[in-house]
């Protein structure tokens, strides 16, 4: 009985499930309610390989979702937010988007680096995995700096899901100093982190951001945390959520946050649900 606030459906482009399937699924996985966060990275970079374009008609995504939440209402609450691909450049047209639309929930992540997608092996090529590692973390830094109208930075170790060893050599004690920057900045900036579960998807055995990193925001006095699971099909909605309860206990927090109309509802990991 939690909130999935962090899924995708056919308007992100890596994604060709519709909607209505993502809310039955969740209708059938007896989920309190979900957040649709679609995928608007501008300026993401070619790849012939790959030609994924992640833009969207935002105009026609507002009127498919409250068409949605109308026809779904007395069955599950359906909110509809973005996840906007950070990079420093792109901050003023961020801004114009959220002029113009009115999201319940806005997550900024990191996905390109200098131009790159950690997702793709060039991003690691000419430097080691530490370092290439280390400057994701600070990129992350940089992107909060240029541009903090988000509700919570997403998946704050994404990069850990696609690197050539991927977490095998990792921890958040190699990158403590770089990330410590990152969770005092949001703490003071009143915005939160999420916990996404596609890291048990990915063969992490942990969530993104590790189980340190949830601990250490807790440590400095954060308390903004949303559960996601970057599901992109059906069946990945509220992926391993059943762990949430007791992982989230040891990492020191009692209450998730939902957010509608960008204000924070905070709930009992007891309940599950408003």
């Amino acid at each position: 009985m939690f909130w999935d606030t962090h899924m995708h459906c056919s308007f992100s482009g890596d994604c060709d499930s519709s909607p209505q399937s993502m809310i039955e699924a969740a209708i059938a996985k007896g989920l309190t309610g979900i957040c649709f966060t679609d995928h608007m990275d501008y300026d993401y970079p070619p790849n012939p390989d790959h030609p994924i374009v992640f833009t969207f008609d935002l105009h026609e995504y507002d009127r498919t979702m409250r068409e949605l939440q109308s026809r779904y209402a007395d069955r599950l609450p359906v909110l509809y937010g973005v996840e906007l691909g950070l990079q420093p450049h792109l901050a003023q047209k961020h801004r114009q988007i959220l002029q113009n639309h009115s999201f319940d929930f806005v997550i900024g992540s990191s996905h390109i680096v200098d131009g790159k997608d950690p997702y793709y092996a060039s991003y690691y090529e000419g430097r080691t995995e530490q370092a290439a590692y280390e400057r994701y973390f600070l990129s992350i830094h940089e992107n909060i700096r240029a541009f903090q109208d988000f509700d919570v930075y997403g998946h704050i170790d994404y990069v850990v899901r696609y690197g050539p060893n991927k977490n095998t050599f990792y921890s958040y004690r190699k990158y403590a100093d770089i990330i410590d920057e990152i969770l005092k900045l949001l703490i003071e900036l009143g915005k939160g982190i999420e916990v996404n579960t596609a890291g048990f998807k990915y063969g992490l055995g942990h969530p993104n951001p590790c189980e340190d990193i949830l601990k250490r925001y807790h440590e400095l006095g954060g308390e903004i945390l949303t559960l996601g699971a970057d599901a992109h099909k059906p069946e990945q909605i509220a992926y391993d959520f059943d762990r949430l309860p007791q992982l989230l206990t040891a990492c020191g927090f009692s209450y998730y946050t939902v957010f509608k109309n960008r204000k924070a509802e905070f709930i009992s990991l007891k309940k599950g649900g408003f």
